[in-house]
């Protein structure tokens, strides 16, 4: 799907974001903007920054400087009150699916509504209902979540987080953990998702055969900078040598320059009489 970007809002807006964890920076200056509607992956490397990235596009990390607006508002800058209402307009599904355990499905798939709204029994009950059909869970609500597969849980996890019908929906590695009938499934899901409430989604993910298949662009981090935002097509045909790396599983080798390594070693610290 080819979206025109032209006349979609831009529902997550970050310009120059830095952050650091402790002495370390970990995103270095990056420009990135989601539109309505659409599906961005980000892709990286192990220590690239991605999970670090979703966790701001979610208002949940501080950062050391630059600006990221979700949906219009600076979440650093809004009253409590109106981030509260704005996280609302967020879903998320976690990586291992976070269900309580001492929950049936259909209550963990309540909950948000439970702390959120006024609404009686009755009616989230159906609502919940309502969000399975569409994960094609229906009939499942009073089980305990040990007695799903892992595809089961992923898929609940995404139910509970549509459940208050968000404008955002999050999702951190989708596909762990799961089998490639099972991730195939998942990915047409989140497709469907997108299709059917029109959902902006990102993706954190290093599946790339499900990135090729849901994303309409591809973020690619590299230690902490953004290499390059594009279509699964331009992304796949590019130049870049560290992204045809990660994309074809090459390995790389890293040149360390004794001095640094030294100073790897040493904590910084000056050891005399060391020779090279």
């Amino acid at each position: 799907m080819s979206l025109d970007y032209s006349n979609r809002e831009k529902v997550i807006e970050i310009r120059d974001l830095v952050t650091h964890y402790g002495d370390r920076m970990i995103l270095k200056g990056v420009d990135l903007d989601v539109y309505e509607g659409e599906i961005i992956v980000i892709m990286g490397g192990s220590g690239s920054g991605k999970s670090t990235l979703l966790r701001h596009m979610m208002g949940l990390e501080k950062r050391t400087s630059g600006s990221i607006h979700l949906l219009g508002e600076d979440m650093e800058k809004v009253p409590m009150g109106q981030a509260f209402e704005l996280r609302k307009k967020m879903g998320v599904a976690f990586q291992g699916g976070a269900m309580i355990s001492s929950m049936t499905v259909g209550e963990n798939i309540m909950l948000p509504l439970s702390e959120h709204t006024e609404l009686d029994r009755l009616t989230m009950e159906i609502m919940a209902r309502m969000k399975l059909e569409v994960v094609e869970l229906a009939g499942f609500e009073d089980l305990m979540p040990s007695e799903l597969s892992g595809g089961m849980l992923k898929r609940a996890a995404v139910a509970r987080a549509i459940i208050m019908d968000p404008k955002l929906l999050f999702f951190d590695e989708p596909s762990a953990g799961l089998d490639p009938v099972v991730s195939s499934q998942l990915d047409q899901l989140i497709l469907k998702l997108r299709e059917a409430m029109g959902m902006t989604i990102a993706v954190v993910t290093h599946e790339l055969d499900s990135a090729f298949t849901i994303a309409d662009r591809i973020t690619v981090l590299d230690k902490g900078d953004i290499l390059m935002t594009g279509t699964v097509d331009e992304i796949k045909n590019c130049d870049n040598e560290r992204i045809q790396n990660l994309i074809n599983r090459r390995t790389e080798e890293e040149t360390l320059d004794p001095e640094e390594y030294l100073n790897r070693l040493t904590g910084g610290e000056i050891v005399p009489n060391v020779k090279w």
